[in-house]
């Protein structure tokens, strides 16, 4: 029984047991308890009579008023937060939650003291106190009041938030190593509007609210996380977030969050996948803006800038700008618009060395990245372009100029030991797999076996290379294209990198069927799981032999086939004998 109905001088259970307990006439008793205790309205005392003739029992009469009367209790406090000065109403909630509080535990009675609680800004502690240390109390209780509890609870909001991040990371992942391959559907295909959308930031962006303290914590959190991992996916939430609450106009986080505008211009940049004139401008405005004394913000920027997205703009812009520079025969260094672009890819992949060694200094840019790394990429967009021209010329016009085979050194060395180089380097590559360029990726290839911290056989990179692998699928019967790729490339891998061994049977699931038999016999062997492996290998591999198998002749037609070539025996003619 509820002993909150006593204190409220209603009667309970209890108090008809003991009045059965000590009357001398129990019927009579009955009937003054259901006087006294049941719906004190004059005309429905003629009326209770007509019900019990339709055989209605008086419990579900007193249950359906009881429920009407709840809705309308339900409504009319919804209706007293939003009406009268802002002290008044709120001292009138204060007072219904003092008297209703008791019964909170009541199934029938908790949803409006639910209601209450939800609907004051400052419950009192005491009160948060009780819910809190009652599990089925904290779980029916609305987000609003949970925001007052977690608010002073970190440990207890880092529980309710840290499974939503691991979904967050899986999400990610699981993206990353999908089956489906496709050049034109990949990771950074949906609109970051589209990805705010997404389960996981629209339950932390209510679960933060308004609440400026939450949402500290909430970055405090990514920050943890992405120094302990450096997982960069955790900084692809920290923009969504922004621009999740940004969409829902919460200005009160909005105004105090410093990286709001700059993120917000950089969103519409990734939007497009190109960093304008005018953006280019903004955004330089903003990073030339950090004041003296307020350095910090850079950590938080250099995180917005190290967003996955953010680097796959900021790098595709950079080739288009190479790819310019060379029809306007400038160099790079005479482009302020491709120095911002270095500037920012710089601070972006600086992100976890400066919020580790909490020294928010912009990363020095060097000179050589400048004056002979982009100028050698830009040489080999213009041998693409000579080549071309010459392959187009009458054949009796034509020079013997063939396809250059080698690579500087130089270039070798700088994705070895420069990570924006590196990084610049892995996307011009995708850019020219992507124009379906064999010679050229065949010739860059090579370089791609030693990066910078292994860039070259990071998910994201292969999840890319291997939809716009895609659109070379014919050359994957030629066994010099083949050998290059998988031997020269993936397979130096393979055995210390799992994921690389994932990737490998992705674009062998999807293109199998280009491969010529020899080379995908012997690939199968290679690609065979280990004991170490782990099950999405296994499962992967499974898949690739079943598909193999289905694509083998079937015995009987085997044996069929040369029956057919047989010679047909003689039969003598009547002529003959």
């Amino acid at each position: 029984m509820y002993a909150g109905l006593q204190e409220l001088g209603v009667a309970n259970g209890e108090d008809l047991k003991e009045t059965l307990t000590n009357c001398t006439e129990p019927l009579k008793a009955i009937e003054q308890f259901q006087t006294e205790n049941g719906v004190l309205l004059p005309s429905l005392q003629s009326a209770l009579p007509f019900l019990d003739l339709h055989g209605t029992p008086r419990l579900e009469f007193h249950q359906s008023v009881f429920d009407e009367l709840r809705e309308k209790l339900l409504e009319r406090v919804s209706a007293i937060a939003l009406e009268g000065k802002v002290e008044e109403r709120y001292k009138k909630l204060e007072d219904l939650l003092e008297k209703s509080f008791s019964l909170v535990k009541m199934p029938s009675i908790q949803p409006v003291v639910m209601c209450v609680m939800k609907h004051l800004p400052k419950v009192p502690e005491k009160k948060l106190k009780l819910v809190m240390a009652d599990k089925d109390l904290y779980k029916a209780c609305a987000v609003e009041v949970k925001r007052q509890i977690w608010q002073d609870n970190q440990a207890l909001f880092g529980d309710e938030v840290s499974p939503l991040l691991k979904q967050y990371i899986l999400e990610k992942e699981n993206t990353l190593f999908s089956n489906d391959i496709s050049v034109l559907h990949n990771f950074f295909s949906p609109s970051p509007k589209t990805r705010r959308q997404g389960e996981v930031v629209q339950k932390l962006t209510q679960m933060i609210g308004k609440n400026v303290k939450l949402y500290d914590m909430v970055l405090q959190f990514l920050r943890t996380l992405f120094l302990r991992t450096r997982n960069v996916h955790y900084c692809t939430l920290r923009a969504e977030l922004l621009m999740s609450l940004h969409d829902l106009e919460i200005s009160e986080i909005c105004t105090v969050d410093p990286c709001h505008k700059f993120t917000w211009c950089l969103d519409a940049c990734i939007r497009e996948k190109f960093v304008d004139n005018k953006r280019a401008r903004e955004l330089q405005g903003f990073l030339d803006g950090v004041k003296k004394g307020q350095e910090q913000v850079l950590g938080d920027l250099s995180m917005i800038l190290c967003d996955p997205f953010a680097i796959n703009t900021l790098a595709l812009s950079t080739i288009r700008h190479l790819q310019d520079l060379v029809g306007q025969d400038t160099l790079p260094r005479e482009s302020p618009d491709l120095l911002l672009l270095l500037r920012m890819l710089s601070l972006g992949q600086g992100a976890w060395d400066m919020i580790d060694s909490q020294v928010f200094k912009e990363p020095k840019m060097e000179v050589e990245l400048i004056t002979k790394f982009l100028p050698m990429l830009m040489s080999f967009v213009v041998d693409d372009h000579t080549f071309n021209v010459d392959q187009k010329l009458p054949s009796e016009e034509k020079g013997p100029i063939p396809y250059p085979s080698t690579i500087p050194e130089a270039f070798t060395k700088f994705l070895q030991e420069n990570r924006i180089a590196c990084e610049i380097g892995l996307y011009y590559i995708l850019h020219i797999t992507k124009q379906r360029n064999k010679n050229a990726f065949l010739r860059l290839l090579p370089a791609l076996v030693e990066t910078f911290s292994d860039l070259a056989f990071s998910d994201i990179f292969l999840h890319l290379l291997t939809g716009n692998l895609t659109l070379l699928g014919d050359e994957f019967a030629l066994e010099e294209f083949c050998t290059s790729l998988f031997d020269g490339f993936f397979l130096t891998a393979c055995s210390r990198k799992e994921n690389v061994h994932r990737h490998v049977l992705r674009l062998l699931l999807h293109l199998h069927h280009k491969v010529a038999p020899a080379k995908l016999e012997s690939l199968q062997k290679a690609l065979e799981p280990t004991k170490q492996s782990g099950e999405a290998v296994k499962e992967l591999y499974n898949q690739l032999t079943e598909k193999l198998e289905l694509r083998k002749p079937s015995p009987a037609e085997a044996t069929e086939t040369p029956a057919m070539e047989l010679p047909l025996p003689t039969v003598p003619t009547p002529t003959s004998r």
